[in-house]
């Protein structure tokens, strides 16, 4: 019998992820399928009960579900519960198990496309939303040397750094400070939405100090590259987009769901297509 996955979503008709995970289980000959729902929030806690009945094998959770989904499923994988937010569910037994992909894909797009270890990199995560939470509590668990945070407002990064239950050396800064401290960094991570299409020409901390050299990522993936990825380039440094991070979290979602390590240059693929098929 056909397995069926999904994503949900409000909205959820843009997701790229059927077609991603789609192409991938006709490419291992795996018989399953993966289907968009759109879920409004009202019908949250109903939906997740029907999953659970019909027998979903497993499924993504995109915004505004990825928190409020919690209380319905019948387990939280630690990095998930840290986070605050889940983005997978994989169906054990009887049992639905929400996991966090997103930090996880994250380290893993930055190995392949660095060839190093977060754990001798010194890191500034610009952001405190959900994303930079994700992705500094999965650096801190997997033993970055150092992990600073910066925000607008300092408050915000200050709470995710009390709340981190991973060990790690970690100082909160002011956007201007940060700015004046770049060059101690070998990782920058922005992860806010500031120069994302349309509002292309912002960018959220200016790059005078950074170091030639140094890695800049920014998980924003339209456009494929920010400002703020173009004065990194311009600068020396090396640059990394969100799409790496968007395909290894559905890599790792689907491991989990399948026990296969899919083809990620094929996902890529795919969802290049889908965007159009340019890097520009």
């Amino acid at each position: 019998m056909t397995a069926l996955y999904g994503v949900i979503g409000d909205p959820i008709a843009h997701s790229l992820s059927p077609a991603m995970h789609n192409d991938a289980f006709r490419a291992l000959q795996y018989d399953a399928y993966y289907h968009a729902f759109h879920i409004t929030p009202e019908n949250l806690e109903t939906a997740v009960k029907g999953m659970k009945a019909i027998g979903v094998a497993g499924f993504n959770v995109t915004i505004p579900h990825k928190t409020a989904i919690m209380p319905y499923l019948d387990e939280i994988d630690p990095l998930a519960e840290a986070i605050g937010a889940v983005n997978t569910v994989v169906r054990r037994g009887g049992s639905l198990i929400g996991y966090n992909t997103d930090g996880p894909g994250f380290i893993q797009a930055f190995r392949e496309e660095s060839g190093k270890d977060v754990k001798t990199e010194k890191v500034l995560v610009i952001g405190a939303g959900g994303a930079a939470k994700a992705i500094y509590y999965s650096l801190a668990k997997e033993g970055a040397a150092a992990i600073d945070l910066c925000n607008r407002n300092v408050e915000r990064a200050a709470a995710i750094q009390r709340a981190n239950p991973f060990s790690c050396q970690s100082d909160v800064l002011g956007l201007k400070e940060a700015e004046t401290r770049l060059g101690e960094y070998t990782l920058i991570v922005q992860t806010t939405p500031v120069g994302m299409h349309p509002d292309t020409e912002a960018q959220p901390v200016s790059l005078e100090n950074v170091k030639p050299g140094t890695f800049v990522s920014d998980i924003i993936y339209n456009p494929f590259e920010t400002k703020i990825l173009k004065e990194a380039r311009k600068r020396g440094a090396r640059t990394q987009n969100g799409l790496g991070m968007f395909i290894y979290q559905g890599a790792i979602a689907f491991k989990k769901w399948t026990g296969i390590n899919p083809d990620t240059d094929r996902m890529k693929s795919i969802v290049l297509d889908k965007l159009g098929g340019t890097l520009c």
